[in-house]
This record gives C-alpha cells, sequence and structure tokens, in this order.
C-alpha cells in the first residue's frame, strides 16, 4: 500500500497539465500514486496523461465517456481507484509546492487529526500571488488552527474556514469509504465535502499556502467574475440551496443538531445578496421573494 493517492481529474485544461503534473512528480515525499481519470478531453490532455504514465509508474490514467457527471463523477472513478492510506485532491489546472505532500503528512502525524485542510495563493496570467491577512481571526498554534466536526459541517453555509473544498485537503481513505459524491451540479465540493466532516473526530487547517489555485478564462469560477444578471443570481441561488438541502438531508439522517444547523441555514438565506449590487428595485424584489419561497419551504420539512 502507497502511503498516499492524489486524484487527478482532467477535462480540456492542456494548457496547464503539465505544469499541474509536474509539481506533483516533484514532491519531496515520494511515497504516493496519481490516479488520473480524463473525463472524455477533446483536446490534447489525454496524450499529455499517457506522456506521464510512460515516465512514471506512480502515474496510472483512466479514460471515460463525458457523461455531464463533473468533476464529482471523475472522482467517484478516483475512489474506486485508490490504493492509498490517504486520499488528497489536485486540480488539473492547479500546482502545489514541491513539500505539498511532506508537510500535509507531517501536521496529521502531529496532530492526529482526520482531515488536514491547508491554504492556497492564487495563479493568473502566469503570476502568483499570495494572499496577505487571511490567518486574521483564525485561532491558531504555530499555524495549526483545530476545528470541530460541527465547524466542518456548518462552514458548508459560509466556507468561513476555508475548509469546503476537496483539494488542499489530505484525508485517511477510510473516511470515503461507501461515500459517493454527488454528481452534475456545480459547486460540487460544497455539496459533498461535508460528509466527511460527520464521519471525522478532528479536523485542522495549516496555514501553509502550499496550493496554487489558478484563475484562467474559461473556467467557472472566472465566468462567476463576468458579467452579473438576475438570471444567473437566481442560478446560484439555486445551485448553493440545492447543496444545502442535502446538507440538511444528511444532518436529519444522522440526527446531528438538527435544530441549531437548521437555524443556522435560515440565518445564512437571510443574509444573501445577489452579486450584482446594481440590480434594480424589481429584480432585487424578484431575487427576495425567491429566497422567501425556499425559506417557506423548507419550514415546512
Amino acid at each position: 500500500m502507497v502511503k498516499v493517492s492524489i486524484g487527478v481529474t482532467i477535462y480540456n485544461v492542456e494548457e496547464y497539465l503539465r505544469e499541474c503534473l509536474d509539481s506533483i512528480m516533484n514532491q519531496t515525499f515520494k511515497d504516493f500514486e496519481v490516479i488520473m481519470v480524463d473525463d472524455g478531453s477533446t483536446d490534447n490532455s489525454f496524450s499529455i496523461c499517457q506522456e506521464y504514465v510512460a515516465r512514471d509508474n506512480r502515474f496510472k490514467l483512466i479514460h471515460q465517456e463525458n457523461k455531464g457527471r463533473g468533476q464529482a463523477g471523475a472522482k467517484n472513478t478516483c475512489l474506486r481507484h485508490m490504493s492509498g492510506e490517504f486520499v488528497t485532491w489536485v486540480d488539473s489546472d492547479d500546482m502545489v509546492d514541491s513539500n505539498y505532500l511532506e508537510r500535509l503528512l507531517e501536521v496529521q502525524a502531529k496532530t492526529g487529526a482526520d482531515t488536514v485542510k491547508c491554504f492556497r495563493k492564487y495563479i493568473r496570467d502566469g503570476n502568483i500571488y499570495f494572499v496577505r491577512g487571511y490567518e486574521e481571526g483564525i485561532n491558531n498554534v504555530n499555524g495549526i488552527a483545530e476545528f470541530t466536526k460541527k465547524d466542518g459541517i456548518l462552514n458548508s453555509l459560509d466556507n468561513y474556514l476555508a475548509s469546503v473544498e476537496f483539494w488542499g485537503t489530505l484525508a485517511p481513505r477510510r473516511l470515503y469509504k461507501g461515500l459517493v459524491l454527488s454528481q452534475g451540479v456545480i459547486h460540487e465540493d460544497q455539496g459533498n465535502k461535508f460528509k466527511l466532516y460527520f464521519r471525522s473526530k478532528k479536523n485542522v487547517l495549516l496555514l501553509d499556502q502550499l496550493y496554487s489555485y489558478r484563475i484562467r478564462k474559461g473556467s467557472i469560477m472566472d465566468a462567476k467574475r463576468g458579467e452579473s444578471s438576475l438570471s444567473k443570481d437566481l442560478y446560484d441561488l439555486q445551485v448553493c440551496t440545492y447543496n444545502w438541502d442535502k446538507l440538511m438531508y444528511y444532518v436529519d439522517v444522522t440526527d446531528y443538531d438538527v435544530k441549531e444547523i437548521h437555524e443556522a441555514y435560515m440565518n445564512k438565506l437571510d443574509r444573501i445578496i445577489p452579486s450584482e449590487i446594481n440590480l434594480s428595485e424589481e429584480d432585487t424584489e424578484i431575487y427576495r421573494e425567491a429566497i422567501n419561497r425556499h425559506k417557506q419551504k423548507i419550514s415546512r420539512l
């Protein structure tokens, strides 16, 4: 058994893929496997992956047809082929520092945490930007901050801990046993990562910025930074409430602090504002009515 399985899901990222895979290949910690799932790429991504399989026997490649299942569908395929004691994820257009695995494993061994999540810096137009001030308000000891299972679950509503993403997270593979990620919706991490926290006993944030997150033209996150409209805001609301309703389903089924988390959900809905602050008064009213309808719906459940 290898120590770490690294999952990389791939779809039409030929421009950035070598940088990503090189950053993994050059890790100071060497006992890992890389499970690459090409989700029906139509560019040169699959051929690039084949190069790395030929160069390094730690890299394994699976190809599947793209059926609109999103990254979660490809992650499910990764999980079926992983054999490591621990699991981590790297998005195929991102990069990790050479000591990424070494530091995550070091902190896990030191703290005994079920999940260890590092922080990110940004890549844009070929430049790397470190984030300043992100650690303010996070109670930490020597750059390590512990948070509870409830914190991890509630974080799915606001991501105030910056721990809602799968990337940058190290967790034992046993936490994923029997877990199937919901597919086919954007913000899939928001609708799935909380499942790990229901199973965890101890979680920590590592304040080191070991993960480089790329902001690129054509990505989902880049599109979100474009022009906003009422229809886009309503769609974003629909996606978020779909994921939050799923969270509440798990809360109900496990009977885990149902009242407190339901109240936090209602409060979150009260605080939501559309991304475009210059919506007309009429559009703002339509947006608020959509929120109120959803509040009435979940109040009856």
